[in-house]
């Protein structure tokens, strides 16, 4: 798994290469200290993932994260911040990153959340967990601008809505498969289906998307 970092602080950028290069089958291939230099220097290196701070200067991890799904869909993006606000994870979230990783975890999760997004495309921890609770209680409580948004109930069928509930207490495929007694590719293949469906960027975007539209309830996850 090739990283990654994109931190405008020195000290912790270098530790945090340090323990990842200590992991088995993860490998810092560079690290760059704004979204600016990260981008200048991927023309030069080919990597999986990139774990991106949100402040930054000259260019935030927002607006890296926005380019990066625009020009590099292929990237896996795990925001690893002290930003924890409800506003800045909505943000993040919206724009398609893969994950989020509090700098206060522990670092020996940091390995699971990144192997997490290799293997499932996705890293949902009980940070992010806690965060897009309080994000859509958040998001309940602001008037509607457009009145109530309506789909199809029939757009997303029982076996898939099942599935984003296991994907949202952070089964994986394969735990996934075990449980419903199905073939792991049957379990990828729901899930390209309601990403189609969902048009969302990312399974991330699929809980939100179930939970705006009460498919899921807020203490299924």
């Amino acid at each position: 798994m090739k990283v990654a970092i994109v931190d405008d602080h020195q000290l912790f950028r270098k530790s945090l290469a340090h323990l990842l290069n200590s992991f088995d089958d993860i490998e810092v291939v560079f690290q760059a200290n704004n979204g600016r230099d990260f981008l200048d220097k991927l023309n030069e290196f080919k990597i999986d993932l990139v774990l991106l701070d949100i402040q930054m200067p000259e260019m935030d991890g927002y607006q890296t994260c926005r380019v990066l799904r625009d020009k590099y869909p292929d990237i896996f993006v795990l925001i690893i911040s002290q930003l924890t606000t409800k506003e800045s994870i909505h943000k993040v979230m919206e724009l398609g990153a893969h994950g989020f990783f509090t700098k206060n975890s522990d670092p020996e999760q940091l390995q699971g959340a990144i192997m997490s997004v290799k293997e499932n495309g996705y890293y949902f921890g009980q940070e992010l967990g806690n965060v897009i609770r309080e994000v859509m209680l958040w998001e309940n409580k602001k008037p509607e601008e457009n009145g109530s948004i309506v789909i199809d109930e029939d757009l997303l069928t029982t076996r898939e809505i099942e599935i984003i509930k296991f994907v949202s207490n952070g089964s994986s495929s394969r735990e996934i498969s075990d449980m419903l007694k199905i073939n792991v590719r049957t379990v990828e293949s729901h899930r390209r289906h309601i990403l189609e469906k969902t048009k969302a960027k990312n399974f991330i975007g699929v809980v939100i998307f179930a939970l705006k539209h009460q498919l899921i309830a807020i203490d299924e996850i």
